[in-house]
């Protein structure tokens, strides 16, 4: 963990340089080092415009002290030259080779950072109780999964948590369904997972509704049309802007939810016992489908206790004059201040929404963890939440308010639009899992490399590769850009995929297994080519781009990086000869490459929660 790349290095040097010609402190960090594009001679260019005024001197003077006194440190420099501006540098071969043992020497810690001290909560998933897991949830998962898993090797100590929404008024609407519909099944009677037993009347619930609206629509819903429209407006618009309002002021089954959700806060034995059968139901859906995506939590906390805390909060803020309530009993926060405006805290019934639980959420987890950050993961559709959120806790003097953070990503589409959950028309998370592993043993099961293992070993192959290219194709995007799922190119085992990177590092354990070197140790007898420099410059990078994924809460830098790497290395090999090297020299080289460079492909995908498959 104690490896320096070369940008970092060049820096250091050069800032040392500064102090000892100029007797000035320049900061490491502000000195531009770039990789030098691979169609102009050099390997590392120092930018020396900067501080040409400040030393009064020229490029080409200043550009021959730095040289010289890299030369005095006994840099093994091959050639360095002043070009408009810029030092380009190139360094023999026996800087690479030193450089290459330590990144060897690393292992798999090459890329990490020692611990900073800083605790951090990542809260990612957080689902309903009252659906399965879908598209939507993966993208989270996964981002959030891969998150924690970079800041970690970052230096960072993560705790990996999520809020199970376990009460409200869509669980209460799949418990109404359930009572209506259900004549006593359960997942096991009806052979269902869990998850999907449920959520399968969250969309009964939606279709009661619907049939219910549409029917009054026809009959007294025209009188309120009548008496409530606009000139200007279509029938069919006021009943879609209108839709909310009849869910809680006329519908009947609307009135049951409702009506169900004040049972449950308070505490009606039946409700509360139907409540935690069929989130016990869901709660097994869930962790068959986590386990499926290898993921886990640190701790789970739960909306029916920590929104207890909220309401007390939420209730003392009143009495501290930093909320206010309304005639009608509901409780208010005041945000113009923050460039918002006013939130609701508490309803005019005492129940409480969704940022009562948030607040309580906060308190707990800095009881909990005293945490330095705590990164929500949640789609963008909400970011007007968290900024209410965190407004209210800044305005409520809380010592960690400015420690939150919300990771905002984009939503999932399909090619033929958005997904509805209350109109089942999602892309289910199991069915998914099951549809890539397929697609990958349908791929592969025709591999001679395949066919001397046993079944049980090729079935972990396909859950690899299956995998794998799900979850490459969901992280390469930008957690901000909203993306658009299609199926048929999520399991495309070419191009830029998971599957194309895993069998680069498959290809290097097939070269080093067949090698007869029993101790890969340079000589400084070989002279490395342009390409291998690429590859050994690419992978000289990779702590950069942790540090850079880490602090800009970026997987998709991990995953990018992994595919270029994987290409570069495909292009080494096929332009060089490995275990038929020229010489014993290049050969002990190439080897030790290829063995480094596997180490980083592997570290890489497994900070995106991709197993790297044996064979393929």
């Amino acid at each position: 963990m104690g490896y320096q790349n070369n940008i970092a290095y060049l820096q250091q040097l050069t800032a040392a340089f500064f102090e000892e010609a100029y007797e000035q402190l320049i900061p490491t960090h502000t000195i531009n080092v770039n990789v030098i594009a691979k169609d102009i001679d050099g390997d590392y260019s120092i930018v020396l415009f900067p501080y040409l005024k400040r030393f009064s001197t020229n490029p080409q003077a200043l550009g021959d002290q730095i040289i010289q006194f890299l030369k005095a440190k006994k840099i093994p420099l091959q050639k360095a030259e002043v070009v408009k501006g810029f030092l380009n540098l190139t360094f023999e071969s026996a800087f690479y080779d030193a450089r290459l043992n330590e990144m060897f020497g690393e292992g798999s810690a090459f890329g990490s950072s020692a611990s900073n001290g800083k605790t951090v909560i990542v809260e990612f998933c957080s689902p309903n109780t009252n659906k399965p897991i879908h598209l939507g949830h993966i993208r989270n998962i996964l981002i959030g999964w891969s998150m924690s898993s970079i800041l970690e090797f970052a230096g960072r100590a993560v705790k990996k948590v999520q809020i199970i929404n376990d009460r409200g008024i869509a669980i209460c609407k799949s418990m109404v369904a359930w009572k209506k519909l259900a004549d006593g099944a359960t997942p096991d009677s009806q052979s269902i997972k869990g998850d999907h037993f449920v959520g399968n009347y969250y969309v009964q619930f939606e279709k009661l509704f619907q049939k219910e609206y549409t029917d009054w629509q026809s009959g007294a819903g025209l009188d309120v049309y009548k008496s409530l429209k606009k000139e200007d407006e279509s029938k069919e618009g006021f009943f879609k802007r209108y839709k909310n309002t009849y869910f809680n002021e006329y519908s009947q089954i609307g009135k049951e939810a409702r009506e169900m959700l004040q049972q449950w806060e308070s505490g009606e034995e039946s409700v509360i016992s139907l409540w935690k059968t069929m989130n016990g139901w869901v709660y097994d859906g869930f962790d068959t489908t986590y386990q499926a995506l290898g993921v886990n939590f640190d701790k789970l906390y739960y909306e029916s206790e920590t929104y207890l805390r909220g309401k007390s909060t939420v209730e003392q803020g009143l009495v501290d004059d930093l909320f206010y309530r309304k005639e009608d009993g509901s409780i208010w926060v005041d945000l113009e201040e923050y460039g918002l405006d006013q939130k609701i805290l508490l309803r005019s019934d005492g129940t409480s929404v969704y940022i009562t639980q948030d607040i309580g959420t906060a308190l707990q987890r800095y009881d909990d963890y005293a945490f330095d950050q705590c990164i929500y993961v949640v789609a963008d559709e909400q970011d007007y939440h968290f900024q209410a959120l965190f407004a209210t806790m800044k305005k409520a003097k809380y010592s960690f308010s400015d420690q939150l953070y919300h990771l905002s990503y984009g939503m999932v589409d399909l090619p033929s639009g958005k997904m509805k959950s209350r109109e089942g028309t999602v892309v289910d998370a199991d069915d998914l899992i099951t549809e890539v592993i397929a697609e990958a043993k349908a791929n592969a099961k025709d591999s001679p490399n395949l066919q001397e293992i046993t079944e049980e070993e090729r079935a972990e192959v396909y859950n690899r590769i299956g995998l794998g290219a799900l979850k490459y194709f969901i992280l390469k995007v930008a957690a901000k850009k909203r993306m658009t799922f299609d199926p048929s190119q999520s399991v495309d085992m070419q191009g830029q995929t998971g599957p194309y990177i895993q069998n680069a590092y498959v290809r290097i354990n097939s070269v080093l297994s067949k090698s007869d070197v029993d101790s890969i140790t340079l000589s400084g007898e070989y002279t490395w080519s342009n390409q291998e420099k690429n590859v050994l410059i690419l992978i000289d990078s990779f702590p950069r781009v942790v540090q850079e994924s880490a602090s800009e809460y970026d997987p998709s830098k991990v995953a990018h990086y992994a595919f270029d790497l994987a290409k570069e290395y495909h292009k080494f090999y096929h332009e060089h000869r490995i275990l038929t090297a020229e010489t014993d020299a290049a050969k002990v080289s190439r080897l030790l490459l290829s063995e480094v460079t596997g180490n980083v492909l592997k570290t890489s995908l497994r900070l995106l929660g991709i197993e790297m498959p044996e064979r393929m």
